[in-house]
């Protein structure tokens, strides 16, 4: 795809695309569309060719897509729903499918949840967006599959919605990437599947697996029909979009979506649950510790104690969620006691420490790498991550090569701090220049009075204690540094060794996001670090290319989990702290943001 230059809207089209939005949307009043389309500000108009040939028109402000034009026809963008979350129809579905959708997929039908008050009424080829269980923040964006009374009649089997448009696809990555608003979902209790009731947090996968045999079986019969739709043209065209370095992005999004792919049985995750809480309660746990957060009992303890090459995940067992299977190792096990100390937030206040099958349970022999989470090895086939050895170097510097002549160290000899501590303590001693009065100073003569002190310091300073003789030398030297990663031969720079840069940024209007960079310095796969901090914290995170730099990326992770980062890297990868910088912007209290 090829994408001419931005093009500024002037007032006549300003004019024609309100009346165009207008005609669109009926439901935006006038202040909402001047909202959109200001009369004063920047707007630009973006073309966009998709690998198919179809032609995309962009409508851009604050470097924000807001509508895409396809065919004569515009279609509003995530970050214009976020705004008017009412402007379409919308049809609701259930959190897991949202990676399908970015993946490429439509909405099938056996993922559309019903609300108590019916499906929205929708003709075929009618705009309409997607949102998810609880949040009334659209992901999504296509045009209906079929009439509603035609969904209703298919029984909520085949196409729903032909998805042209979803968050964290291309066109959304044009935008500034923020994440959708928090809107809640008053409809969010009592919702049905194909006509039955269900809790939110009791959805069985059962349900994406429908969509999924559902999506093969249209996508089979497409095949065996010649021709295919526009619209689904239209889609491959948006997914394909190379919109500079986000071709990387997808690529990881793709990846983590076949993760996604790998489901395992609920029967096996319950095993793992109770062998991992098992235990955590029995070499991880101490009564000291007690009252105990649930949440830190998991992300601490049982997620330690989780067998290399296989993952933890609640929400695929059938418990669903952490208090659930608390409540049950309470009632059926009698192995621990929880309470809500405070409002919201449950403890583990009490352990029973002679249960007959706490004190039978044999704690798996491991390594103290095996014990660790899975992703923070990656692969299991690879060795466990070692640091890599840095070491502080100095370079002769031109004006102090008079004082390394002796030693035979020219200008740009690179020495270790104990060399040039040597060095000087010999040219001294050779040079009688220990005072004699008190050996703890030295007699400064030419040299020394050349290479180490400022001018306005020559007729004034006659003698150098040792340490500041030491400290000055060192300082007018060019700093280096060594590093030898692990089966490398050393590597040698000028400079600082940059540091591991952890920050916290603003996304949205009350979102904030954990940023790092520079893993790659210290062989860090940022992919694993990723992935351990997910398991850790329980947010999802991502991979995004750094401005400017070919090879690195940034490790983005929501919320602000300093605390996790400094923990993961100094006590796991064993990282020195004073190779972290950002480390103080943690929240104090440890409370996240």
């Amino acid at each position: 795809s090829s994408i001419p230059p931005v093009r500024i809207i002037v007032f006549t089209s300003r004019r024609k695309l309100k009346a165009d939005i207008s005609a669109a949307f009926p439901s935006l009043t006038a202040d909402e569309l001047t909202e959109l389309v200001p009369n004063k500000e920047e707007l630009n108009v973006v073309k966009i060719y998709a690998h198919k040939g179809d032609a995309l028109t962009l409508y851009v402000l604050h470097k924000n897509p807001l509508f895409f034009e396809l065919e004569k026809r515009l279609y509003p963008t995530v970050y214009v729903l976020w705004r008017y979350p009412a402007l379409l129809p919308t049809f609701r579905t259930w959190p897991p499918v949202l990676q399908k959708l970015v993946g490429g997929a439509d909405l099938m039908l056996p993922g559309v949840v019903v609300p108590s008050s019916g499906l929205p009424e929708v003709k075929r080829g009618d705009c309409c967006s997607v949102t998810l269980v609880n949040n009334r923040a659209p992901v999504a964006v296509g045009s209906a599959a079929v009439s509603s009374g035609e969904m209703r009649s298919l029984g909520m089997k085949g196409r729903g919605v032909c998805v042209l448009h979803a968050y964290m696809d291309n066109l959304w990555a044009f935008g500034d990437k923020s994440a959708p608003p928090s809107l809640p979902d008053a409809e969010g209790e009592g919702l049905e599947v194909n006509g039955e009731e269900y809790e939110a947090d009791d959805i069985e996968e059962e349900e994406v697996e429908k969509c999924e045999e559902e999506e093969q079986e249209e996508q089979e019969e497409q095949e065996r029909t010649p021709g295919a739709k526009v619209t689904n043209q239209a889609r491959s065209g948006l997914e394909e979009l190379s919109l500079a370095e986000q071709e990387e992005e997808r690529g990881d999004g793709e990846e983590e979506a076949n993760q996604d792919d790998l489901k395992m049985p609920q029967e096996i995750m319950d095993a793992l649950l109770l062998r991992c809480f098992l235990h955590a309660l029995k070499s991880k746990v101490k009564k000291s510790e007690l009252p105990l957060l649930t949440s830190t009992f998991l992300r601490n303890h049982m997620f330690s104690c989780c067998p290399s090459g296989t993952q933890l995940d609640i929400k695929k067992s059938s418990y669903k969620k952490l208090s659930k299977f608390l409540q049950a190792m309470q009632k059926q096990h009698n192995l621990v006691r929880v309470r809500e100390l405070t409002k919201g937030v449950e403890s583990i206040v009490e352990v029973d420490w002679k249960n007959r099958e706490l004190r039978y349970f044999k704690v798996p022999e491991e390594t103290d790498d095996e014990a660790s989470p899975a992703p923070d090895r990656g692969d299991g086939a690879e060795p466990p991550y070692r640091p890599p050895e840095i070491t502080a170097l100095y370079s002769v510097s031109s004006r102090l090569e008079p004082l390394f002549l002796d030693a035979k160290k020219r200008k740009g000899t690179i020495l270790q701090p104990e060399e040039v501590r040597h060095i000087v303590t010999e040219y001294v001693k050779n040079n009688e220049l220990v005072d004699e009065n008190n050996k703890n100073y030295v007699t400064i003569n030419p040299t020394l009075c050349d290479c180490l002190l400022e001018k306005s310091e020559y007729q004034e300073v006659e003698s150098l204690k040792w340490d500041d003789l030491f400290s000055r030398a060192l300082g007018r030297m060019q700093e280096c540094y060594q590093v030898v990663y692990p089966g490398h031969a050393p590597i040698r720079k000028k400079g600082h060794m940059e540091p591991i840069d952890i920050s916290v940024a603003s996304r949205g209007s009350n979102k904030k996001v954990t940023l790092i960079k520079n893993l790659e310095v210290y062989g860090l796969d940022p992919a694993a670090v990723g992935t351990a901090l997910q398991r850790r914290v329980q947010a999802s995170s991502v991979l995004q290319p750094i401005p400017g730099s070919k090879d690195k990326v940034l490790v983005q992770i929501q919320g602000n989990q300093i605390h996790q980062v400094g923990n993961l890297l100094i006590d796991h990868y064993q990282i020195p702290r004073k190779y972290i910088q950002g480390l103080d912007k943690a929240p104090k209290g440890g409370k996240k943001k």
